[in-house]
């Protein structure tokens, strides 16, 4: 008996070891995965690579194990150097003769990757101040803050600029329009009536100068996005910013520009030296894509009114008829008819309705009709196709003719807000009112806000463009972005009135540094951290933030103090506020970027 007695003790103590050895193992899995699911939430899913920031979860009380914020160590970032200071990642001429000369590819975005990103203060010139307030900005602004010399002695003779003492006054004047800008504008608003009675509200200015044609439609009541690509000297898309008037870095090539179709309702060029009929014409197709049914293209300078300016333009009268006639056949391929014109300047109309659509079904026409798939509102890296864009039929509110006149629109639910997941005229009309509401207790918060110290404002992940609607009456412009992996709600942004871009904030906007004055932000990092690291998207929002410029962060309460700290180290002073609502889980953050000097300043 004694025998089986040991026996079954020794059985015993081996299966209550095996029991231990399957527990440890059961654990041992479940704190791996649970690891992995932390780890996974931590990552870069698009680039790949984790996040450096050291997350540490807190809880409130010993029994709940629902983290409540994320906390990073606090870091102090290094100065740029002052070579720096108008540095573009994304549109960096240093890295030009990488990219291709074909069709100035090398001027589109090229993005440097996540190992080669510059975790640096962007410093300003030597010398810069506080930019100087809208609408005195409109007409001159300071030298040391765009300090450029050569585009100065290149346009003096055509009344783009010119320096007097240590300030650059802009006179209205253009390659096309030597008599100022006013008188240009007003020879086109009697060949488009429409610009003066709200029909025309959004208008896209390619290759744009220094924009003082946006500016003089400012005036009125015409929202225009100013278009240059990057240069080595003349930084149109910067005078233009700091002047106060909308603009964004942009050439079209062989991308897309960043904007939905028949969004615009016209658009401009006066000699901006595209070559409009080479290479089948696609970049007047691109053009099509994004003006609305109804919309207007205007054209000045080569080769409109040849028959009297074609000795000035090195040329022959034989050839530029043959560049007109070549365009006239082009244009009306893409059902543009011509609408007005006189002297130097010409209005094509897009189609209305789809009927003029219809011969483009004609075999071996050209341009033929989109058909491979591509979504016609997709405009982030989308290669540009040589064929016509052919507008939804079932959007029959959505023309120039259809649509409400401004300011009516800006209040109006537009017919594309059902294309919207989960969009509806009663989502439009609810979040209307909630921005309404948002904004009047920003403006407690941020008592600048609806006054002349804020002008160039960034609403970075909106919706349907509502905290910039409740803004509307303020000495300001908003420019809309839409997250290029979000629900496409631009169209509904251009249907309201207003303008806007797609954007990734995994990488750089496309705009110089210090253009802004205040940056929105509703949620962004809440919907962006497992793609795109904070402490990258921060340090972008510094650099196109202009000093003494503000921010709105409004945000899940897990990442203010997160986002607290990194700005720390970004020389920005943050306070916390509460919402409208004052609930815990959601707070805003009202930022202030410093003005300083880099070390290297003379």
């Amino acid at each position: 008996m004694k025998v089986k007695d040991d026996k079954h003790e020794k059985a015993a103590r081996q299966n209550d070891k095996s029991s231990k050895v399957v527990s440890m193992g059961i654990l041992f899995v479940v704190l791996c995965g649970f690891s992995f699911y932390l780890g996974g939430i931590f990552c870069s899913e698009k680039h790949g690579f984790a996040s450096t920031e050291e997350v540490v979860k807190s809880a409130e009380s010993p029994k709940k194990t629902v983290s409540t914020s994320v906390q990073v160590k606090s870091v102090s970032f290094s100065q740029c150097s002052a070579d720096l200071q108008d540095y573009t990642p994304c549109t960096d001429p240093k890295k030009w003769m990488k990219y291709g000369r074909h069709r100035l590819t090398f001027m589109e975005r090229h993005c440097p990757p996540a190992f080669d990103r510059k975790e640096c203060l962007v410093p300003p010139p030597d010398g810069y101040k506080e930019p100087i307030r809208w609408p005195k900005s409109k007409n001159e602004c300071w030298y040391r803050n765009v300090p450029y010399d050569w585009i100065n002695k290149q346009k003096s003779n055509q009344h783009w600029l010119r320096k007097e003492g240590d300030k650059f006054y802009f006179p209205g004047g253009g390659t096309m329009f030597p008599n100022g800008v006013s008188a240009y504008v007003d020879l086109m608003q009697d060949l488009i009536p429409g610009m003066k009675d709200g029909t025309v509200r959004t208008a896209i200015d390619t290759g744009c100068g220094v924009a003082s044609w946006g500016g003089d439609l400012l005036d009125r009541g015409i929202l225009t996005v100013s278009l240059a690509p990057r240069d080595n000297h003349e930084a149109q898309v910067q005078f233009a910013l700091e002047r106060g008037i909308p603009a964004i870095l942009g050439i079209i090539s062989t991308q897309r520009l960043p904007f939905p179709s028949n969004s615009f309702d016209m658009a401009h060029c006066s000699r901006c030296l595209i070559p409009w009929t080479e290479f089948g014409g696609i970049y007047l197709l691109e053009v099509h894509r994004i003006l609305r049914p109804g919309g207007f293209w205007v054209l000045s300078g080569p080769p409109v009114n040849y028959e009297n300016r074609w000795r000035g333009w090195n040329t022959t009268i034989e050839e530029q008829k043959s560049d007109y006639d070549k365009l006239q056949e082009l244009l009306t391929s893409m059902c543009f008819k011509l609408y007005n014109k006189k002297d130097d300047i010409a209005v094509w109309q897009k189609a209305v309705d789809n009927k003029c659509y219809k011969q483009l079904d004609t075999p071996d026409n050209y341009p033929p009709k989109c058909e491979d798939g591509t979504e016609p509102d997709s405009g982030w890296y989308t290669p540009l196709r040589p064929c016509v864009v052919v507008p939804d039929p079932k959007n029959k509110k959505s023309s120039l003719k259809s649509i409400a006149k401004w300011p009516e629109r800006l209040h109006v639910a537009p017919e594309r807000v059902v294309d919207v997941h989960g969009g509806s005229d009663g989502a439009f009309k609810h979040d209307d009112s909630k921005w309404k509401s948002r904004v009047k207790h920003y403006k407690k918060l941020l008592p600048a806000l609806g006054t002349n110290k804020i002008r160039n404002v960034m609403d970075m992940n909106t919706v349907y463009g509502g905290f910039a609607a409740a803004l509307v009456e303020d000495p300001l412009w908003v420019m809309n972005v839409v997250s290029s992996y979000a629900s496409n709600t631009l169209p509904v942004v251009f249907d309201r009135g207003l303008i806007g871009t797609f954007h990734d904030w995994c990488e750089a906007f496309s705009t110089y540094p210090r253009t802004y004055d205040l940056l929105h932000v509703d949620g962004l990092f809440t919907t962006e951290n497992h793609r795109c690291e904070m402490k990258h998207v921060l340090l972008e929002m510094d650099r196109i933030l202009r000093p003494n410029g503000y921010v709105i962060v409004r945000e899940s309460s897990y990442f203010v103090d997160a986002i607290t700290t990194i700005t720390k180290g970004m020389k920005w002073g943050c306070h916390k506020e509460a919402t409208e609502y004052d609930i815990e889980t959601e707070k805003v953050l009202i930022c202030q970027k410093k003005l300083w000097y880099s070390n290297q300043s003379s």
